[in-house]
């Protein structure tokens, strides 16, 4: 099944993608209803988050709400999506990274795919950044060093500060910063990213609130190794289950998961 909301998508831009690990796409990925009532829902959420959870650390909330599948299942998604991966495409994660007006907190340069391990392999994973609110350089926008998805993982070090989203960052002779790219889009647009890519952002010190839904699909021949002490799930979002995953139901709440979205443990 296809939607009839259009995708401004060319060879030249799945070419683009592969060769610099990230694409700008400045076009409404949802239909103006529905990405609104994403945007209501994500409100509602956050009004639920514990006092003295952060809202930059909203991690996999479809483990808990089960009603995201709605957005994270879309046909108008999922169409943009099978375009870079093919027709048979997992779920492997999402996230709600929203930064607070005026004190949103930094995300350090890394790779997504670093802090999986030997979790997934092989690691082609993409992301969907869909913008819930507008994303730019005063607010904190995502940063990326184009090409860098090519390199294999890099070296980390610690990193402290209370205004920090991780406590480790890649250490500053792995890449050259001054070529980092400023991913500025409107809410309602998205960009994409390849998990081995370096990138992070810059604290939002502006009067406006950053929120960002991470989308991340990976074709269907990847496979999940689970481990006892980290409580994951992966979806069969379109196609063929070419790995033999074992997945999760989308209608279902994934309970030992469940309250990692507002700031609960990684493990069991």
């Amino acid at each position: 099944m296809s939607s009839s909301n259009p995708i401004y998508i060319e060879n030249d831009d799945v070419r683009s993608f592969r060769e610099n690990g990230y694409l700008l796409y400045h076009h409404p990925l949802l239909p103006a209803e529905k990405f609104s009532r994403l945007q209501s829902f994500f409100d509602q959420m956050l009004a639920q988050l514990p006092e003295g959870s952060r809202p930059e650390g909203m991690d996999v909330p479809h483990f808990a709400f089960p009603e995201l599948f709605e957005w994270l299942f879309a046909e108008e998604v999922l169409d943009f999506v099978e375009r870079f991966l093919g027709p048979d495409i997992l779920l492997w994660s999402s996230h709600f990274l929203c930064k607070p007006p005026g004190k949103g907190m930094v995300v350090p340069w890394h790779e997504d795919s670093a802090y999986w391990g030997d979790s997934l392999k092989p690691h082609k994973v993409m992301t969907v950044w869909l913008a819930i609110d507008d994303s730019n350089v005063e607010n904190g926008c995502m940063r990326v060093i184009p090409g860098t998805h090519h390199n294999g993982f890099s070296d980390y070090e610690g990193v402290t500060g209370e205004d920090k989203v991780f406590s480790t960052q890649i250490k500053k002779d792995q890449f050259d910063e001054s070529k980092a790219v400023d991913l500025a889009i409107r809410a309602g647009e998205c960009h994409l990213h390849d998990a081995k890519l370096i990138h992070g952002s810059n604290a939002n010190k502006s009067n406006n609130r950053r929120c960002g839904y991470t989308m991340r699909y990976m074709p269907a021949d990847c496979k999940f190794t689970r481990s006892e002490n980290f409580s994951h799930a992966v979806y069969l979002a379109r196609g063929k289950n070419l790995a033999g995953n074992e997945v999760a139901d989308p209608t279902q709440r994934f309970e030992s998961g469940a309250n990692r979205w507002c700031g609960g443990p990684l493990s069991k």
